[in-house]
C-alpha cells in the first residue's frame, strides 16, 4: 500500500454524508423496475446537478444514458446506477495523482487557498504522513498576515514532530520563504512545505504575494516549487471552483487538496472539478486526525458514492 493509499472501506466510511444524499435523491427518482423514458432522464438530470455532480458531467452522463437505452443496452431503472458508476469512473484519465518529487535536493510544495478551507490542517496531514515515512519535513509559516496563523502552524509542527521556519507576524512572507529554502538546503531536508496567506486587502495583493513567494523559491532552489497545491473546501460546493479559477490565474496550480469531504453531503464536487478545471485532485481530507488524508482514487471514490 502506498504512502497515502487508503482502502475502499475507508472511503465508504468517510463519505457517508454524500452517499446518503445521493442515494436518497436517486432512490426517489429510480423507482424499482420503472422503464427509462425522457421524463425520467429529465428528472435524473436535475437530481445529479443538485448533488453537485456538475452541469457538464451531468449532461454527458444523461446523453450516455439516453444512448444506452435507445440502443437497448439498458432498459429499466435497475440498470441506471451500475451504468452511472462505470461512466463516472471513466471521467478520469490515467494521470499523475502522486506527489511530484525532486530528483535531487528538497522537494518544495507551495500550498495556497483562502482562509477557512483547512489549509493549515491539510499541510499538517501531508507533513505527518511524510514524516511517518522517515522523511525530513520542514514547514514554513509564510502566512504572516493572518492573526495567529504562525502560532497555529507552530502548534501543528510541534504536535506532529516536524521542523518549522517562522518570523514574527506581519513579516515579509517572501523573506520567510527565502529563509526556509536556506534551512531546507542546510539541513538536507527531504520536503519543504510552505503555508501562504489566504487573504490580503485585495485579491490582487494576495495573488501578487503568492507570485512573489513562488519566484523567490524558484530562484533559491532551481526547478521548484515541485508542487503547487491548492486547498479547496469540499463543503463549499461550486464556490470551490470559482476560487480555483482565481488562483490558477496567478500561480501554476499542479494539484488540488480537497478538504473536509467527510463533513459534507457535497462530495459530488470532485466530479465537477474534473470537468471545469484541468487540474488533478491529488489528495482528499477525510477527517480531523493527522492521518485522515488519502490520495484521490477515482474508482474507490465512485464506489463510495453509491
Amino acid at each position: 500500500m502506498g504512502l497515502f493509499t487508503k482502502t475502499a472501506g475507508f472511503f465508504k466510511e468517510k463519505l457517508t454524508l454524500t452517499r446518503d444524499k445521493i442515494t436518497s435523491s436517486l432512490t426517489s427518482v429510480l423507482t424499482l423496475g420503472r422503464k427509462i423514458d425522457e421524463d425520467l432522464l429529465d428528472t435524473l438530470e436535475e437530481t445529479l446537478i443538485s448533488d453537485d455532480i456538475g452541469v457538464e458531467t451531468t449532461d454527458k452522463l444523461i446523453d450516455d444514458l439516453r444512448q444506452g437505452y435507445r440502443s437497448k443496452k439498458i432498459s429499466t431503472t435497475d440498470d441506471v446506477i451500475p451504468f452511472l458508476k462505470e461512466h463516472m469512473k471513466s471521467c478520469w484519465p490515467d494521470r499523475q495523482r502522486q506527489l511530484i518529487t525532486a530528483e535531487a535536493g528538497p522537494t518544495v510544495i507551495l500550498v495556497a487557498g483562502v482562509n477557512g478551507t483547512g489549509k493549515t490542517t491539510s499541510i499538517a496531514k501531508l507533513s505527518y504522513i511524510l514524516s511517518k515515512n522517515n522523511e525530513t519535513v520542514i514547514v514554513a509559516a509564510c502566512d504572516t498576515f493572518r492573526a495567529a496563523a504562525v502560532e497555529q502552524l507552530s502548534i501543528w509542527a510541534d504536535r506532529i514532530g516536524v521542523q518549522i521556519v517562522k518570523h514574527k507576524s506581519g513579516s515579509d512572507p517572501a523573506a520567510v520563504a527565502y529563509d526556509a529554502c536556506e534551512a531546507a538546503i542546510a539541513r538536507n531536508a527531504d520536503y519543504l512545505i510552505l503555508d501562504t496567506a489566504g487573504r490580503l486587502h485585495t485579491q490582487k495583493d494576495l495573488m501578487r504575494e503568492l507570485t512573489k513567494i513562488r519566484d523567490v523559491v524558484a530562484k533559491k532552489i532551481p526547478g521548484t516549487p515541485n508542487e503547487v497545491l491548492l486547498v479547496l473546501d469540499g463543503t463549499t460546493g461550486q464556490n470551490a471552483i470559482s476560487q480555483a479559477k482565481l488562483f490558477t490565474e496567478a500561480i501554476d496550480v499542479t494539484g488540488i487538496f480537497l478538504s473536509k469531504l467527510d463533513g459534507t453531503a457535497r462530495g459530488g464536487i470532485v466530479i465537477a472539478i474534473k470537468d471545469q478545471l484541468d487540474i488533478p485532485v491529488k489528495f482528499v481530507g477525510l477527517g480531523e486526525k493527522p492521518e485522515d488524508i488519502a490520495e484521490f482514487d477515482p474508482e474507490k471514490f465512485v464506489e463510495a458514492l453509491f
